[in-house]
């Protein structure tokens, strides 16, 4: 039963992946979750919890894609999940920026 369910449910995706859109938003979608990937792999190489800033740029470039395609499915829900995080996002990768700035007290 769960099979059905699944092979009903993947035969559908791929029928429906051939929407341009649809394409979008999985595009949107791959970016937002490779940012965990990335993360992930990153503190295994410190051996300790840290948060790279390609996770920040993987995070804001997903969500923009996914608000643009929010946008386009009109999706009330979707797009207010997308538009507040965006600018946490870029603020991050600002503050990440200004910490390695060099100072200019010298």
């Amino acid at each position: 039963m769960i099979t059905d369910y699944l092979q009903s449910l993947w035969n559908e995706l791929l029928h429906k992946s051939t929407s341009w859109w649809v394409m979008v938003g999985i595009v949107g979608q791959l970016f937002f979750g490779a940012r965990y990937i990335v993360q992930w792999i990153a503190s295994e190489r410190q051996g300790r919890s840290v948060i790279p800033n390609s996770f920040w740029q993987l995070s804001l470039a997903g969500s923009l894609i996914l608000l643009v395609y929010a946008i386009h499915i009109a999706d009330p829900v979707f797009f207010l999940a997308n538009l507040f995080t965006g600018l946490i996002f870029s603020r991050n990768i600002m503050l990440i920026r200004r910490e390695k700035r060099p100072s200019r007290e010298a």
